[in-house]
């Protein structure tokens, strides 16, 4: 039976990683090739006409932000992890250089975005949070406190794929626009962009907690059954004991 739970949940993770990863590589082959040609027209985000590095600083964030979303992913494989460590490290190390220079390239952008006062505020808490997870990330994993460190990851990669959802949201948005006239894209942009981060955040602490819980469980498990032999032990040296006296 702990077998086939075991599996079961193993087949899910497995399963919920293979759509994570398709979907973040996914956003990732849609968005990024339009910032390599250097044209403004083919931005997915719009331009701010009056401020001239506005698309320079879009496309900077576009690409190192689209390497932290394809390499996400790779970095929560177990086996890469225990078997490759030097390639988690150094893959490690690209995704948190790419993530700072994402996020420094955020501010600016945001900052001249033409999405609105409360997009704005929504990318600025973005960014910092971003960094703050980023940072506790790597301080744990430099005190060698591994598992606060997979934490603080799983909460930074959240707020990554909030890309994703935001994306999805759009979608789900605008399908709502061509039905209701008072929906102005202004609207569904902006409650896009808060829906996206706040469903990431919930999604993340969720499974943490599952995690923890589950981890919690296993070690009681562990511990009973250690018992139990035990247990079980001292018990059977009693009649052995018996059977030898005279």
């Amino acid at each position: 039976m702990m077998t086939s739970s075991s599996g079961s949940k193993r087949g899910t993770w497995w399963s919920a990683w293979a759509v994570i990863a398709a979907l973040a590589i996914g956003t990732t082959a849609y968005s990024a090739p339009a910032y390599l040609t250097g044209d403004e027209g083919q931005s997915r985000i719009p331009v701010n006409p009056d401020v001239v590095l506005h698309y320079l600083y879009i496309t900077v964030h576009a690409l190192s932000a689209s390497l932290v979303l394809a390499l996400g992913p790779f970095q929560f494989i177990p086996r890469l992890r225990n078997r490759r460590p030097a390639v988690h490290r150094i893959l490690g190390r690209v995704y948190a250089v790419s993530m700072v220079v994402a996020s420094a390239a955020a501010l600016y952008a945001a900052t001249f975005s033409l999405s609105g006062f409360s997009a704005q505020v929504a990318f600025y808490l973005l960014t910092a949070a971003w960094l703050y997870s980023l940072s506790k990330g790597i301080a744990a994993a430099r005190k060698r406190q591994i598992a606060l460190h997979r934490i603080w990851m799983i909460r930074n990669y959240a707020l990554s794929f909030a890309a994703v959802l935001l994306r999805v949201f759009l979608v789900a948005g605008l399908a709502l626009r061509s039905r209701y006239d008072w929906l102005s894209f202004e609207d569904v942009y902006t409650t896009s962009v808060w829906a996206s981060i706040g469903v990431s955040a919930v999604i993340a602490e969720w499974f943490i907690i599952q995690r923890t819980l589950e981890s919690r469980t296993a070690s009681r498990r562990r511990t009973s059954v250690g018992e139990t032999a035990r247990g079980a032990g001292s018990g059977s040296t009693v009649p052995e004991v018996a059977t030898t006296a005279p």
